[in-house]
């Protein structure tokens, strides 16, 4: 599997649904059985197999620390945030999905794109901490 940028955030992006510095955007994690599909996802309700497990909330949690700059080194727009931890879990994963986070039903909610972990982790009574790239999370060129 591989990172997917889903087409609907293309277009929401570009019509200004989603604002990634001011939106909320939430980080829900996946189990190695959700596939998935560029095209026909469009909405948190769309994504299957989310984790569950100690010390995790289904919809998983929301980004603090969210930046949008320009890297004009690499020709690139970047979004970024603070790494996310979940303390004392027990959970396994094999990647994340970002989603604009509208409060109320999961249909609501777009989604923004899915990261490959490349393979499980875990954690077991500890924490689960997603570290973000040191190019960001999200690069457009």
């Amino acid at each position: 599997m591989a990172d997917v940028i889903y087409n609907s955030f293309k277009r929401d992006i570009m019509n200004g649904s989603i604002d990634l510095d001011t939106d909320t955007i939430n980080v829900m994690l996946v189990t190695s059985t959700y596939t998935p599909d560029q095209d026909a996802h469009t909405k948190r309700s769309d994504i299957t197999n989310e984790v569950s497990g100690t010390g995790y909330s289904a919809g998983g949690a929301a980004l603090a620390g969210k930046a949008v700059t320009v890297d004009n080194t690499d020709n690139e727009g970047v979004f970024d945030a603070n790494d996310l931890t979940w303390s004392t879990s027990t959970i396994t994963a094999r990647g994340a999905v970002l989603y604009k986070a509208r409060g109320g039903a999961s249909s609501a909610d777009e989604l923004i794109c899915y990261i490959d972990f490349g393979s499980d982790k875990s954690s077991t009574a500890g924490n689960f901490t997603l570290q973000w790239a040191a190019e960001g999370i999200l690069n457009l060129n």
